[in-house]
Parts: structure tokens; C-alpha cells; sequence
């Protein structure tokens, strides 16, 4: 009895659908039906209920093939606008029985099949994923889907969960490097020499390494710098460009910073970020909110 209720609340879970295989069984039982009734050949009677046993045994089959999966947002790290990220899932088995041709789904048409899950075991699974904005955005209506055994039926299990999240602004613009060169006088004294690189045109003229100008090559010179950390400060007002294009100019220095372990302050229009107080993923939430 336990065992039937339980199969009746798998069973509710999921939703059926038909199938072009579906089709294919009605014709076949109802031709099968016919001749078996017109002529009263075993044969045809034996095949019939063959059939018939088949299709109506692949039902059950695939429910608790499907029914025993449960699925859960395993999400890690920063999602970005604009870039394409991976949003990972952790499929688990619940049965002691394994299951077999599971696909994930998502809204955006985006699958992965599992070809085996073991009994009483679990899987990761990775779908690709953009957000086109920044700030908080849900990632729902994902669904376990599965045609197991004989595709007579494709079976779909909706999974509830609903992730919400914040996607920071797309990181792009000038690199920190070309910033400090350009604000050189405020951030750092040059220190030791430290080899040769493509002038572009950001540089001092005073560097200008000119004997491979008379090589027909146009380098310049590179020091390393001796940074005031102190007085490294972003201003959001003095970018160029549009709001959006201020966010990720900002949200590109933050993740350099981050990665040199630079402290900085960012002067937004009302409020001003610090690194010393705050950590870097308040300061990218803030951005993104913005």
C-alpha cells in the first residue's frame, strides 16, 4: 500500500505528453485489433497483446525513472551583464534503482542530457546563461525532462526552485594601467626600469625609447611604480560616456584592484565607496543597483 501511494505521488508530479511514438502505438494496436478480429489468427492476438503489454508497461517504467530525480541550483561566483556564465545544478537520486536519459532544461531552450544517474547518487550539470542587464534578475521554469524507455511518451518534471540573483555591470572600458598612466603625477613615483612596450600614444614623450625608433620601431619606456595607495580614487562624475558605460568602466577597476589587492575609493554622486570598509562584492552590488 505504501508502495502505491508512493508511485501515485510521483506520478502526480509529473506531466505527460504525447509523442509522434504515441501515434505510432494507437495505429499499430488498433491494426492489429482489426485483424485479429476479422481473421482470429493467434498470431496477430499474440502480437497484440504484446504490443499492448509493452506500451502499457513503459508508463510506469519511466514515471519512477523520472519521478525519484530532484534537482537544485548549486549557483557559485559573480555573474556579469553581457557574459556568459554557467549556472550549475545538482541532480540528485533518491532511488536505490538508476535512471537513465535525463535532460535538464531551462526557459532559454539551453539542455544537457545525463545519460546515467546512478541509484542513491548524485550529478552536477551545467547550463550556459546570460543576463543582458545588470541588478537582480530570477532563473525559473527549469524542468527534468525524459523519454525513457521507448519515447512513447516525453515525461517533464518542473523543478519549483527559483533562483534570484544580481548581475554586476558588464567590467570594460580602460584598463587600470592605461588609468594610472594617465593620472601617473597622482599615483606613484617610477621606480626600476622594467623593459620595453608598443607606444600608443597614452604615454609621456619623455619616455620614448629612441634607439628603437632608429630601428624603425616606436617603444617606450616602462617603470615600475611605487603606488600611493592612499590616493587612488575613482570618480564616477569625471567618466566619460552614458551611465551604463560609467558602471563598467568602475566595475573593470574594481575586479583590478581586487586581483593587485589595491585599496581605493570610489566617489559616486552621493555616496562614496571605500575598500577599507566595505568588501568588493558590496561594492559591486551597489553598482549594480545604481
Amino acid at each position: 500500500m505504501k508502495s502505491l501511494q508512493k508511485f501515485i505521488q510521483i506520478h502526480r508530479s509529473i506531466n505527460q505528453h504525447a509523442t509522434r511514438f504515441s501515434l505510432l502505438v494507437v495505429i499499430m494496436l488498433f491494426g492489429l485489433f482489426m485483424e485479429a478480429y476479422m481473421h482470429d489468427f493467434n498470431l496477430v492476438y499474440i502480437t497484440f497483446f504484446f504490443v499492448f503489454s509493452l506500451a502499457f508497461s513503459a508508463g510506469p517504467i519511466g514515471v519512477l525513472n523520472l519521478g525519484n530525480i530532484q534537482a537544485k541550483f548549486n549557483i557559485q561566483g559573480r555573474i556579469f551583464a553581457q557574459k556568459e556564465t554557467n549556472i550549475l545544478f545538482n541532480i540528485n537520486n533518491t532511488s536505490s534503482t538508476s535512471s537513465w536519459s535525463i535532460t535538464l532544461h531551462d526557459n532559454n531552450d539551453a539542455k544537457v542530457t545525463l545519460t546515467q544517474i546512478k541509484g542513491e547518487s548524485s550529478k552536477n550539470a551545467v547550463l550556459p546563461f546570460l543576463v543582458y542587464k545588470r541588478g537582480t534578475f530570477t532563473y525559473d521554469n527549469c524542468y527534468l525532462e525524459s523519454k525513457y524507455p521507448l519515447s512513447t511518451a516525453r515525461l517533464t518534471k518542473p523543478i519549483d526552485e527559483v533562483y534570484e540573483g544580481i548581475a554586476y555591470p558588464e567590467p570594460k572600458g580602460r584598463s587600470l594601467d592605461t588609468f594610472l598612466h594617465e593620472q601617473e603625477t597622482h599615483y606613484g613615483e617610477e621606480k626600476e626600469f622594467d623593459g620595453l612596450r608598443e607606444y600608443d600614444g597614452s604615454q609621456k614623450v619623455s619616455h620614448i625609447h629612441w634607439a628603437s625608433v632608429a630601428k624603425g620601431e616606436m617603444s617606450v619606456k616602462v617603470f615600475t611604480k611605487e603606488t600611493k595607495i592612499h590616493n587612488l580614487l575613482f570618480t564616477y562624475n569625471t567618466l566619460p560616456g552614458d551611465k551604463e558605460s560609467r558602471l563598467s568602466q568602475l566595475c573593470l577597476w574594481v575586479l583590478e584592484c581586487e586581483k593587485r589587492h589595491l585599496t581605493f575609493a570610489i566617489q559616486m554622486p552621493h555616496k562614496q565607496l571605500t575598500s577599507k570598509k566595505e568588501s568588493i562584492d558590496e561594492i559591486l552590488e551597489t553598482l549594480a543597483r545604481y
